[in-house]
């Protein structure tokens, strides 16, 4: 607990839950500077309405970085 009117302790990178997640548009922000700045794409694969086009980033991907850690959902 702080006083009224106290300065705010300083930020740091160490310092988890003290910054709210990163909103929808602030994504797309990074995204669109990445990209013109680096020529580095970043997509949601969710994203790709294109089956083909998606099953072909994602192969890359796990070809890359190996497969994701996700929750085992047999059935569905």
């Amino acid at each position: 607990m702080s006083t009224p009117g106290a300065p705010l302790p300083p930020r740091s990178s160490l310092d988890r839950g003290s910054r709210s997640a990163t909103t929808v548009p602030e994504m797309e922000m990074l995204r669109r500077r990445v990209w013109l700045q680096h020529g580095v794409v970043s997509l949601h694969v969710e994203d790709i309405t294109d089956p083909w086009l998606r099953q072909a980033v994602q192969n890359e991907a796990v070809r890359r970085w190996g497969p994701r850690q996700q929750e085992k959902t047999h059935g569905r």
